[in-house]
């Protein structure tokens, strides 16, 4: 089994600077691939074992698809989104349930608040709908429903649903899984490499194959559902058109439509700089420009303020630049 990321293979990769003074510093690794896969670019340990991850949920509506599950659409999104709890959103997950013929203490998702803070303040409780995962989850009930699975024993590594995601993930990456561990969400999470998991995200974004291209169409058409409005990565999707999914403990994955494609673990966990790292890096080897890169990373960067006025910014470090 390969090793975990850890601080021998890491660089600097994002600096918050304050009144002139750089104050923190995140380091990480990150590497870039080329439509065929290759390595363009490389920073740290791109070898080191990784959780993806919520950027694993492409692949995992990837498996619900290509198990007969017909999704399009919102509810397509939906299967592979990190979302923000709106009322839109649960309302999306809702429908999945009702075709599955299941009510949401279905769901073995943890209860939790949504993201959207009008959303959070306007709930009176945590629920399992309005936890991120919810529509991941509902899709993978749904599919045990269509295919006859047991729907109580859907997050176990053994259960047929979970054993098609290892497989589509072991597909897309190139790499064999060799250790698997529990996700936030309690679904099982497969540990790959940054290289691999870069990969398999410009396979997708490629859209070469089929249940590929219909998920690619369906978040680039409606990229509120896979975030929510104004959040960083429904913003880059909608602004750039690159395929985006950050994932928990600093991880994000960014594909451009010719199969370029960025995956970047930020060895802190934290993911207030990953959006601007990837898109520094895609601006790097020439797949986005270094403009668009600055532009789409302002807006989705938080601000350093001091008082309520700016004071500083968070930027790329030079190694993610090129220089």
């Amino acid at each position: 089994m390969s090793h975990p990321l850890d601080p021998t293979g890491v660089v600097e990769l994002a600096i918050l600077s304050r009144s002139g003074l750089d104050e923190s510093r995140h380091l990480g690794a990150a590497v870039v691939v080329s439509p065929d896969g290759s390595v363009l670019r490389s920073l740290g340990d791109v070898d080191a074992l990784v959780y993806g991850r919520s950027s694993l949920k492409f692949f995992q509506a990837i498996a619900v698809l290509r198990s007969g599950v017909s999704l399009a659409g919102a509810q397509l999104v939906l299967s592979t989104a990190s979302h923000a709890g709106t009322a839109a959103h649960v309302e999306v997950v809702r429908s999945i349930l009702e075709r599955a013929g299941l009510d949401v203490e279905a769901l073995q998702c943890p209860v939790d608040w949504p993201l959207d803070s009008a959303s959070r303040s306007a709930a009176s409780a945590p629920a399992r709908i309005t936890m991120n995962c919810s529509g991941k989850h509902a899709a993978f009930l749904l599919a045990c429903v269509e295919n006859g699975w047991d729907t109580a024993s859907y997050l176990d590594p053994e259960h047929p649903l979970q054993q098609r995601i290892r497989a589509t993930v072991e597909e897309f990456t190139g790499e064999p899984v060799g250790h698997i561990g529990v996700d936030g969400c309690g679904a099982p999470v497969f540990a790959t490499t940054l290289r691999g998991l870069a990969t398999a995200v410009g396979r997708v974004a490629a859209s070469r194959d089929p249940s590929a291209a219909l998920l690619t169409a369906a978040v680039l058409a409606e990229p509120w559902a896979i975030d929510g409005p104004g959040r960083a990565n429904t913003v880059v999707i909608e602004q750039l058109g690159l395929l985006t999914k950050g994932g928990a403990e600093g991880v994000i994955v960014m594909g451009a439509p010719d199969g370029t494609a960025v995956a970047l673990k930020m060895l802190d966990g934290s993911a207030r700089a990953t959006s601007l790292v990837g898109l520094g890096m895609l601006a790097s080897v020439g797949a986005i420009s270094l403009e668009d890169a600055d532009r789409v990373g302002a807006l989705t960067t938080e601000r350093v303020l001091g008082g309520g006025l700016p004071v500083g910014a968070i930027r790329v470090s030079e190694l993610v630049r090129g220089l």
